[in-house]
């Protein structure tokens, strides 16, 4: 098969890119490895079924078995997954100069692509090659660990039908708070055993506090400043061991979750015969119009070493778009004040500089916070029941221009996008504390947190 474009991956900008391309008539083949992942990470083992999980756990009642409602809902998740999974082969399928090919990919040359499902051989040529491969969890070399019938990653987590009583989580990073809140919620009894002195390293002191009072509230074990030194399996449990002041410890699992990380997914991929170059972390290197060193070939999405969320592989699509179809100005630098959002519960949503961050960088700063609990011009957190939480903001003391907000609370996945579109348009912290909001809102919390610069 011979086509205009060969995309390797059917991640969130390879398929947009797939259909863009596709549909101004160019010639297109879309290689995913397996079709229970048309669509890509996001809505197969990622954000979709995750945050639906998150869902269900919020909505848990009381009175009901934990274990019986985990076990609908993930049986709940699935069926959507499901669902959008065929809705995504379809949005390709339809188009006529698209076609979808299963099958793992095995680069030949610079130009030819081995695509092989079984014994099924398929050899692709292609003008112009994108790369979209993803990214997988990360399984460091500690002692007992890969070996460890116990343990799973979140993909593995999220499909498994029984609910554990007690899960360690070995990671305070994003991905692992999110699956502790989520847990404990369901009703397992959660230890997050994390090297950093604190979960979450990159945010706030003050915002790491509120986010561990509320885990802590709901019985998660935060073990902090603790590096684990070995797992061993007994016949029902595995017990985690670390170490911490000088001192080891231990820790039973039912179920031991491995959230240290995500690494590039180019193993199989064969890029040495491409002539394509890696990063010392494994990642496609690519230049700001993610081309690689080979001018012909592009990578997009967690592939590339790029923050890894849907939304960035979605705007790498429009810049390769913009190369193959456009103007070719558009790049990474354009990209200015992206958000992002742990959803936990309440979710933390985040965009620019920490206080930390602006304070070590020099700028002379003025910072806006206060706990949700205190906002009084904030019903809307009353309202659904959820008053925890905190919300800040970071603004340059001389131009009153928002350098970062961190919005612990209700609804706060929603408003980290305005705060974020006012970053990028100049909108000053005054004009958006003297903004008209609806009420009862989320957003009208920013009128009172706001007016408390100081």
């Amino acid at each position: 098969m011979h086509v205009d474009i060969l995309v390797i991956g059917f991640g969130k900008g390879g398929k947009t890119l797939a259909a863009t391309m596709g549909r101004q008539g160019k010639r297109v083949a879309m290689v995913e490895q397996s079709d229970r992942m048309y669509g890509g990470t996001c809505i197969n083992i990622g954000c979709v079924p995750t945050k639906a999980l998150v869902r269900q756990a919020e909505t848990r009642p009381a009175n009901d078995s934990a274990g019986e409602w985990y076990r609908k809902a993930v049986g709940g998740a699935d069926d959507l997954t499901t669902f959008l999974r065929e809705k995504n082969f379809q949005m390709l399928d339809v188009i006529d100069t698209v076609t979808v090919v299963t099958g793992r990919a095995r680069f030949v040359d610079a130009k030819t692509v081995e695509v092989t499902a079984g014994d099924d051989r398929l050899t692709i040529t292609a003008d112009t090659i994108v790369i979209n491969s993803g990214a997988e969890p990360a399984v460091p070399d500690i002692p007992g660990l890969r070996a460890s019938g116990y343990a799973v990653t979140s993909t593995e987590m999220i499909s498994t039908a029984d609910l554990p009583r007690r899960l360690v989580i070995l990671g305070g990073g994003y991905v692992g708070i999110e699956f502790a809140g989520m847990y404990s919620q369901f009703g397992s009894q959660v230890t997050v055993v994390e090297a950093f002195p604190q979960i979450m390293p990159g945010e706030d002191d003050d915002i790491v506090e509120a986010a561990s009072d509320i885990l802590r509230e709901r019985g998660v074990v935060l073990t902090t400043g603790a590096r684990v030194s070995e797992v061993s399996d007994g016949p029902d449990t595995a017990v985690v061991s670390y170490e911490k002041d000088g001192q080891v410890a231990t820790v039973e699992a039912d179920v031991i979750l491995v959230a240290l990380g995500r690494v590039p997914a180019t193993q199989g991929l064969n890029l040495a015969a491409a002539g394509v170059r890696t990063t010392n972390r494994g990642a496609v290197e690519v230049d700001e119009h993610l081309r690689t060193s080979q001018l012909h070939i592009f990578a997009v999405g967690d592939v590339n070493g790029g923050p890894q969320f849907t939304y960035i592989s979605l705007d790498d699509s429009r810049i390769v778009v913009d190369q193959l179809a456009g103007s070719g100005t558009r790049s990474t630098a354009d990209r200015v004040a992206v958000p992002y959002t742990v959803f936990m519960t309440p979710p933390l949503a985040r965009v620019g500089l920490t206080e930390r961050q602006a304070r070590d960088g020099g700028r002379a700063v003025k910072v806006a916070k206060k706990p949700i609990a205190q906002i009084a011009a904030m019903p809307r957190a009353r309202i659904v029941g959820n008053t925890r939480g905190l919300m800040k903001f970071v603004v340059d003391a001389e131009s009153d221009e928002v350098l970062g907000a961190a919005l612990l609370n209700v609804d706060s996945q929603e408003l980290i996008n305005l705060v974020s579109l006012a970053m990028r348009h100049g909108v000053t912290a005054t004009e958006l504390r003297d903004g008209i909001y609806t009420h009862p809102s989320s957003t009208e919390g920013f009128n009172e947190v706001l007016s408390a610069l100081q």
